[in-house]
């Protein structure tokens, strides 16, 4: 039986009390009194008078209570064919050199510190020796454009960047040196140091007086101790910058204290991790993901962390997940839908799997975007474990909605991340901020105040951050995605509201059309946009990638998503063009760039994202566009 709905009633009757319960799996230098104060910030902020440190919770207190040798961090990179493993006391050794590195260098509580790395151990050691100091880290993917570099060098002024000499592709390698040079020439600010580590494969040029090399600077300071600095459980730990509509980047700003309590109690309540066993999220550290589940919540509660610089296909092939899974005892795994798909894709029948001893996992982890039934079943199907889609976003940290496995696995829906987590009152409002009856499409919104972790502002942007966020619906963060609650309280997420298409006063989600059409036995993954249309205002488009070894007419299998469209959901949806691509765009943590795509078929303006993976891909399809008479 799942104590669920037990602990989701605890929190309801007493939110104070149940916060500072949690508040005690953290070791605090000053314990809170309070777990939350509704004068303060925006909409309150949590455990406003206790003191901490974060970097102590990760490293050092688990060092002092026998976790030294324990394994924290593994390191697999099939792309450089490099394996490292570190234990507790190693990786608070490094984290102290690189900490008593930045101190040398000037850098002082409150600085912050941009971080612009590849998938390596260096990135998790360098933001964890920001926390230690009380630096405020902002992570940056390695390889972003000069351009986008230069604009959060700008609005964060960091005292220094921490960068390496390179990334590697699996098939090239990418300098970050120059892209880091010229976005300090585009930027006004100008960093004061910059660490760079020099990889193998490229070295880079170092400017004297402001570049540094990494490894020989931690090699000259190793042995030195670095205490880490007492913080406020409200000051900032990091800040995180996500793509604004304006094209401006909003800095999410996350606290010390709340993220802590409630990132150990997500991964006990809701992944069912315990200290000592592996987990893995299969993500980037540029991604809020890669924060909360590479870095910080299985460090918090003393398990094993894992990074992974390779794809889930090609490095070398879609069993490359299933490698790990045995060569590290992974007891959990946590990815993109995407990942997930490109592995169908590639192996349908999920024949790799077979090849690997995957007895140690128990749970499969879906967020970042809507999980699909159809690939949730395969899943299910092929591997053998719960798959357990789950729904948050970059605000909040941490899950909104999910399917609490430490608590009791609820029965699964497929298309719904079950049920909301302790924290959130979820509810779905009409666009005058009426609650709409069950099953009925809305925009979802969470009644204020958000739970611990949840972002208390954007960085150097308060009004902004209301604007954006508080003021459509007086009383409730808005999440800008719509969907709905069924009878038994499981919220089904349909799509971003601005995905939601209006098909001659008809309003109709694409995250549905979107599920019919990957039910097909031919579909890969999909897409579905709205695109102008004279008579109706929209219309829908499905774009839709066929798995490998499909070699029927691709007109004949258009014509099947048609008529399955029109089966499922009906007429009023006026669904009429299905068109095949080899690949659909999408950002580095696999997100579909489905705008973009719109203002392709809509023949507007577009302006290339800032996190697209390959910009080729866009050109694919403006040409599929075209060859259909769309695109202007």
């Amino acid at each position: 039986m799942s104590r669920y709905a037990e602990v989701y009633a605890a929190w309801k009757a007493d939110p104070q009390g149940f916060w500072l319960e949690a508040a005690r799996a953290i070791d605090w230098v000053e314990p809170p009194t309070a777990a939350f104060d509704a004068g303060a910030g925006t909409y309150g902020r949590w455990f406003p008078d206790a003191v901490c440190n974060t970097a102590h919770n990760c490293l050092d207190r688990h060092v002092a209570a026998g976790r030294a040798d324990q394994p924290a961090l593994i390191y697999d990179s099939p792309v450089t064919g490099t394996k490292a493993v570190y234990t507790y006391a190693e990786l608070l050794a490094k984290v102290e050199a690189i900490a008593t590195i930045l101190i040398d260098r000037g850098v002082v509580k409150g600085d912050r510190v941009i971080v612009y790395m590849p998938m390596i151990p260096e990135a998790l050691m360098a933001m964890l020796a920001c926390a230690r100091i009380g630096a405020i880290h902002s992570v940056v993917f390695g390889g972003f454009a000069a351009s986008e570099l230069a604009v959060r060098i700008d609005d964060a002024a960091p005292t220094a960047v921490i960068t390496a000499s390179c990334g590697i592709e699996p098939s090239r390698v990418v300098p970050y040196k120059p892209l880091l040079d010229t976005a300090i020439e585009l930027a006004r600010h100008k960093p004061a140091t910059c660490l760079i580590l020099q990889r193998p494969q490229l070295a880079a040029e170092l400017i004297p007086g402001r570049d540094l090399d990494l490894a020989a600077a931690m090699a000259a300071v190793a042995g030195r101790r670095v205490p880490p600095v007492p913080l406020a459980a409200t000051d900032p730990l990091y800040i995180l910058y996500t793509s604004g509509t304006t094209g401006q980047p909003k800095g999410v700003v996350r606290d010390n204290g709340g993220h802590m309590v409630a990132l150990a109690w997500s991964m006990t309540n809701h992944y069912g991790i315990a200290p000592g066993e592996v987990f893995w999220a299969a993500s980037d550290v540029g991604w809020v993901v890669g924060h909360s589940y590479i870095v910080y919540a299985p460090l918090l509660i003393g398990a094993t962390t894992v990074v992974y610089e390779g794809k889930p296909v090609g490095t070398p092939d879609a069993g490359a997940f299933w490698r790990m899974v045995e060569e590290y005892r992974i007891a959990a795994l946590f990815t993109a839908p995407t990942a997930l798909r490109a592995v169908k894709k590639e192996d349908p029948e999920g024949r790799l799997a077979l090849d690997y001893d995957r007895s140690s996992m128990r749970t499969l982890f879906l967020a970042g975007e809507r999980a699909d039934p159809d690939t949730v079943k395969w899943a299910e199907e092929k591997l053998g474990v719960p798959v357990v889609d789950h729904w948050w976003q970059t605000e909040t940290g941490w899950a909104i909605a999910g399917n609490p496995v430490g608590l009791g696995l609820l029965p699964v829906k497929h298309g719904s991340p079950t049920v909301p987590m302790p924290g959130y009152a979820v509810e779905i409002l009409d666009d005058a901020g009426h609650a709409v009856p069950a099953g009925k499409l809305g925009n979802i919104v969470i009644r204020l105040p958000l739970p611990p972790a949840c972002l208390p502002t954007l960085w150097n942007a308060d009004d902004r951050f209301r604007r954006a966020y508080l003021e459509e619906f007086s009383g409730y963060y808005k999440t800008a995605d719509a969907g709905f609650v069924d009878d038994d309280g499981y919220l089904f997420i349909m799509s971003r509201t601005d995905d939601i298409i209006n098909v001659a006063g008809h309003r109709l989600s694409t995250g549905g059309m979107e599920e019919v059409l990957a039910g097909h036995p031919d579909v890969a993954e999909c897409a579905v946009i709205g695109i102008a249309d004279a008579l109706k205002g929209q219309a829908p488009c499905g774009f839709v990638v066929l798995k490998a070894g499909v070699d029927r007419p691709r007109a004949e299998i258009e014509k099947e998503l048609v008529a399955r469209i029109r089966d499922k959901i009906g007429p009023v949806a006026a669904f009429k063009l299905a068109i095949t691509v080899e690949r659909l765009p999408k950002t580095r943590s696999g997100k579909i760039l489905r705008g973009t795509m719109r203002q392709i078929a809509d023949g507007e303006t577009v302006r290339m994202p800032a996190t697209i993976d390959d910009p080729a891909a866009l050109e694919e399809i403006r040409a599929a566009v075209a060859a259909r008479g769309l695109g202007g």
